[in-house]
């Protein structure tokens, strides 16, 4: 990207109020070099190229119409992806990323996507960027599956580590000896790493997640459950943190199946820090029986089937809609904040009605909070902000913050935000506090 290219999309966002955290504002350059300088959506209708940031839900005749007008040639940006008002056309589009959070700098998860795969996908052969393939299998089980994969690897030229693993049962990994096994593998190699499970072959080199240079890449089971079975790792501080969060939560529960210590363990990260999030295609996780298994990048020796689901029906409930449109969810904290030097005390920040209300007053209410954290924590060593679109929502939230003995703190989008807001229920808890010693 020139200079002159880098001002002129300075002064774009800061047309538009968009605010961006640093690794937000280098997947939109990416994107720039890629597709061609953005624009905000408010040109007159007609077919579209380029890249296009979408600042406001449209309603859903808007967003057909919207989504008739996209080309090959383009690619969707939405700054503020947080608002469960872009669901809708999210649900439409192609979702190529997400990028989480960024502090007060950029407090607000940032969604990429598009209509298809293919350009990628084409432009992703010239990678230069190759990772190594992993997997690991039960020892003293049949190898024949690793054998195959192995095989499938030659042609491409990829280096590989393939390894027969103890395991507490004989016929399968259980989260944690996965999660153990990739650790090694970080700190063996310095390549990116994509673990591939054993059984499967691969048909195509693969080179999208290098290409594009993510922190993690993934695919979703039916767009909202999280799979280990191909899971990618850039070398990113960030990617480790994902990876040794994953580590620690199946280590704490064992019993609990990886798909969703993956889902918690992504959660918990983009929450801290801005984790650049590629969501694969289904080639990527390709199964027998698919329609698409003769173009797949990735096969897995299993047939097509929703047992791949996990076995808790609740899971399904609480966080489905969320990621399918690529978001942390309302029962998740959407942003921690730290203060320095840090305390043992939290507060949970809920911020309340945000389906019903206006996302720029969502956005601006969100910026406030962070704003007047990153100014005055008040002595709160840890800030939860959580968003909730229903009572059911707040629901949860206060319970998940009461477990945790945070202060909770409950506001409304467009309430005015004080740069002394933390400050100031500090002071009120400390009041409280001297009057129930002395009474």
């Amino acid at each position: 990207m020139t200079d002159g290219t880098h001002e002129n999309l300075d002064r774009l966002l800061l047309s538009g109020g968009i605010r961006l955290g640093q690794a937000q504002r280098d997947r939109l350059d990416w994107l720039t070099g890629q597709y061609g300088a953005p624009t905000f959506d408010d040109l007159p209708d007609g077919r579209r190229n380029g890249v296009i940031i979408l600042k406001e839900p449209p309603s859903g005749a808007a967003a057909e119409l919207f989504y008739r007008s996209l080309t090959p040639g383009c690619a969707v940006v939405i700054p503020r992806s947080e608002n469960p008002g872009f669901d809708f056309l999210k649900s439409k589009l192609t979702e190529f990323g997400t990028v989480g959070p960024c502090g007060a700098d950029g407090p607000h998860e940032m969604w990429w996507g598009g209509i298809g795969w293919s350009k990628f996908l084409t432009a992703a052969d010239a990678s230069t960027v190759r990772p190594r393939i992993v997997s690991c299998y039960p020892r003293g089980t049949d190898a024949t599956a690793a054998f195959a994969l192995r095989h499938s690897l030659e042609r491409f030229d990829l280096a590989c580590h393939i390894e027969p693993i103890e395991t507490e049962f004989s016929d399968r990994l259980l989260c944690f000896e996965k999660a153990e096994f990739m650790v090694r593998m970080w700190n063996k190699y310095r390549e990116p790493l994509l673990f591939v499970e054993a059984g499967a072959t691969l048909r195509e080199a693969p080179l999208l997640p290098s290409f594009l240079g993510c922190d993690v890449a993934l695919h979703k089971w039916n767009r909202w459950e999280m799979s280990a079975r191909t899971l990618y790792l850039g070398r990113t501080g960030r990617a480790e943190m994902l990876l040794r969060t994953w580590q620690q939560l199946a280590a704490s529960y064992p019993a609990i199946w990886e798909g969703y210590l993956l889902d918690q363990a992504w959660s918990l990260t983009s929450s801290q820090v801005p984790l650049d999030t590629v969501w694969l295609p289904r080639s990527y996780h390709a199964l027998k029986g698919d329609l698409g298994a003769m173009r797949a990048t990735v096969l897995h020796d299993r047939q097509t089937t929703t047992m791949e689901l996990g076995p808790d029906p609740a899971f399904a409930g609480i966080v489905r809609s969320a990621r399918r449109a690529g978001r942390t969810g309302a029962r998740d904290a959407f942003m921690v904040m730290t203060s320095k030097p840090e305390t043992a005390n939290g507060i949970a920040v809920i911020l309340r009605d945000i389906s019903a209300s206006d996302a720029g007053a969502v956005a601006a209410t969100v910026e406030a909070v962070t704003g007047a954290y990153a100014a005055d924590s008040g002595g709160y060593g840890r800030l939860e902000l959580s968003l909730c679109a229903w009572q059911d929502d707040v629901g949860a939230a206060r319970d998940a913050a009461a477990l945790a003995r945070y202060r909770i703190l409950e506001i409304a989008p467009g309430q005015r935000i004080a740069n002394d807001f933390f400050a100031h229920h500090a002071a009120d808890d400390a009041v409280m506090t001297a009057r129930h010693l002395f009474p």
